[in-house]
């Protein structure tokens, strides 16, 4: 099973933007695949923020520590065995041997957060049949990252035990959810929910958040919350394309 995470948040410039994306998904997923022994990787575009509606936003401020980056409108994730499977080599040293021209192409990504996670549990919903795990992500995400203020999380914890996860395997659209939590980085927590579509995300949006029968105890929860920068996306899959399941 795909159970560790190496995921990096970033944004890009527009001038030379196609450029990199043409060498990120041919030349260095490929590249960091082989190094790692990575199961899958997956690239995603978030949405702009103004286009998705998130009921519970007000209630999770985001990071003001100056420390952590900032960037979020790209998401690249690679899927290991385990989180050791990014330890070696880790990232930063995956990267620091890449050729001179590859770490040029690396040096356009602005704001770039890095976070190695490994699963705390994941559940299956009613469309997760033809989405295999130890596969690639599906074709649209919603990534939340998050820091949890110490009384809060063991609330947190039975919180998604008794309702978020047992409520995310009967709503339509839903394929996986994963709550992930940090080996390396910025910041402690995720929750990774895998759709068939941006509809089904909605759907998510629409019928389990404002029906949320636990809408208090969800309240409670998300205020012990401190977000990362841009959290939580809603992400398309630029690689692999739309039309190949990875």
């Amino acid at each position: 099973m795909d159970q560790g995470f190496w995921i990096t948040w970033y944004d890009l410039p527009e001038a030379g933007r196609d450029e990199y994306l043409a060498w990120v998904h041919e030349r260095y997923m490929p590249a960091m695949q082989a190094c790692t022994g990575a199961l899958w990787a997956a690239h995603y575009a978030s949405v702009p923020k103004g286009s998705v509606r998130f009921r519970s936003s007000g209630h999770r401020p985001e990071t003001s520590d100056p420390v952590v980056p900032r960037g979020d409108r790209f998401i690249l994730i690679f899927g290991g065995r385990n989180a050791y499977a990014f330890g070696n080599p880790t990232p930063s040293e995956a990267n620091a041997a890449l050729s001179a021209d590859d770490r040029k192409m690396l040096g356009m990504r602005i704001g770039e957060r890095v976070n190695v996670m490994t699963e705390v549990a994941r559940v299956h919903g009613p469309a997760a049949e033809g989405y295999p795990d130890g596969k690639g992500p599906t074709p649209w995400i919603q990534f939340g990252s998050f820091q949890c203020a110490g009384e809060g999380e063991q609330e947190a914890l039975a919180y998604y035990a008794k309702w978020r996860m047992p409520a995310m395997t009967k709503l339509p659209g839903s394929v996986r959810t994963r709550t992930l939590a940090s080996v390396a980085g910025w910041a402690k927590h995720a929750i990774l929910y895998e759709f068939t579509s941006l509809e089904a995300r909605n759907h998510f949006e629409d019928v389990h958040e404002d029906g949320d029968e636990n809408r208090e105890w969800t309240d409670r929860v998300f205020s012990h919350f401190t977000r990362a920068p841009g959290s939580s996306n809603v992400a398309k899959r630029l690689w692999p394309p739309q039309e190949t399941e990875a």
